[in-house]
């Protein structure tokens, strides 16, 4: 299947006799990109002449990466060694004229040709990728960071190779949380940018040696977030979903590029919020938010942290708020800041315990079907009297 990449409606029309009828016409860079990551059929991304070059470029490059077998041409008004070499580095496969049809017709008659030969060289081995889950939080204090280790080290102890990634670049609390002592960080990263393959990967990676969990930890120095490039934390996360089963990533409780980047690139994107208005506010925000930039409300899961606290709200005062039903309830428990302080997660040292029961739930029912592709059954959300509403 092709995707023409078009700011222009009547585009699709126009290149219809290259394109053939198998072709979807998107406006958008992040509706391409979230395309090319869901829809394994589309093997060739055709980008209009006004599309910015730097833009397709960078398409080109996650592509590249993420989608290496899918074929990217680029159409161009006027063509100059400039553009021509700028298209090529990118992963662009080959730029043709706007008004070249039939030069159209040929370039997407040899991608494919080198689509199938791609696609027929991968075939002899597995090529599945490992599912990246992002644990965000628009509110700090909510426990983000406990469940991201404690769902990394419970998928960890079930066998799966799985890497935990701290994205907190400023402020990440994984290696203390974890009582880790890394030698490197995501910033070491920085000097492998373009370059970075499995065993960069692995140069990066701190071990966890009471769960086998693998971690990428995040900087010492909070200054160096600003020097950490996006399109280097996005090249990071894919070569590592060639590698581990699953790749979950921590993140700060702001919608910051790097986030924004995790989240794109997401199979399973779980949102923690407490019982108190701030949280609940800022999870309803925050869905709002994912809304807009087009991420798929079937990928995210609703965890309610500390949701037997008695505060005067209640959890179906939260569903009623954020209009989605909560997947996950994780009851308080004193033990957990005791097992955050040992260094050893509340899944591993008090596995009966129900704080870790409802981790295993999370895992179990809510990432482990999701990555098998099985059908999650959702959980009935009943309507409520609303939170924000005076109560009598």
């Amino acid at each position: 299947m092709n995707i023409l990449w078009d700011t222009d409606p009547t585009a699709v029309e126009r290149y219809r006799f290259a394109l053939g009828p198998d072709t979807t016409a998107l406006d958008s860079s992040i509706v391409v990109a979230r395309t090319l990551h869901d829809d394994p059929q589309v093997d060739q991304v055709v980008i209009g002449a006004d599309v910015p070059l730097d833009d397709a470029c960078t398409l080109a490059e996650g592509a590249r990466l993420d989608r290496p077998e899918v074929g990217v041409i680029l159409l161009r008004s006027r063509i100059d060694v400039t553009t021509l070499s700028q298209a090529l580095r990118s992963g662009i496969r080959e730029v043709v004229g706007a008004d070249d049809h039939t030069g159209l017709a040929d370039a997407l008659r040899r991608s494919r040709e080198l689509t199938s030969r791609l696609v027929g060289h991968a075939g002899g081995g597995s090529s599945k990728d490992g599912k990246i889950i992002t644990v965000f939080s628009a509110k700090g204090g909510v426990g983000k960071t406990t469940v991201s280790t404690n769902t990394a080290c419970q998928l960890a102890r079930l066998g799966h190779k799985t890497l935990l990634i701290d994205l907190d670049l400023s402020f990440g609390d994984v290696a203390i949380s974890l009582q880790l002592v890394p030698d490197r960080s995501v910033f070491d990263a920085v000097a492998m940018a373009g370059t970075i393959d499995d065993e960069g990967v692995r140069s990066l990676v701190t071990t966890h040696e009471s769960s086998g969990l693998d971690v990428i930890c995040a900087p010492n120095d909070p200054g160096d977030a600003d020097r950490i490039p996006v399109s280097t934390v996005a090249e990071l996360i894919k070569v590592a979903r060639r590698t581990y089963d699953f790749v979950v990533v921590d993140t700060p409780p702001s919608f910051t590029e790097h986030v924004l980047a995790s989240v794109d690139l997401s199979d399973i994107l779980v949102l923690i919020a407490t019982l108190d208005i701030p949280a609940v506010k800022n999870l309803r925000v925050a869905i709002d938010t994912l809304d807009m930039i087009g991420s798929p409300k079937d990928s995210r899961v609703i965890v309610l942290n500390r949701a037997d606290a008695k505060v005067g709200l209640r959890p179906e005062d939260v569903e009623s708020a954020i209009k989605t039903a909560i997947a996950v309830n994780i009851p308080s428990s004193l033990t957990v800041p005791a097992s955050v302080n040992r260094g050893v997660p509340i899944v591993l040292d008090e596995p009966k315990l129900p704080v870790s029961v409802a981790i295993r739930d999370l895992v179990d029912h809510h990432i482990r079907p999701r990555s098998a592709g099985e059908d999650v059954e959702p959980v009935d959300a009943h309507a409520r009297r609303g939170l924000f509403r005076s109560r009598r």
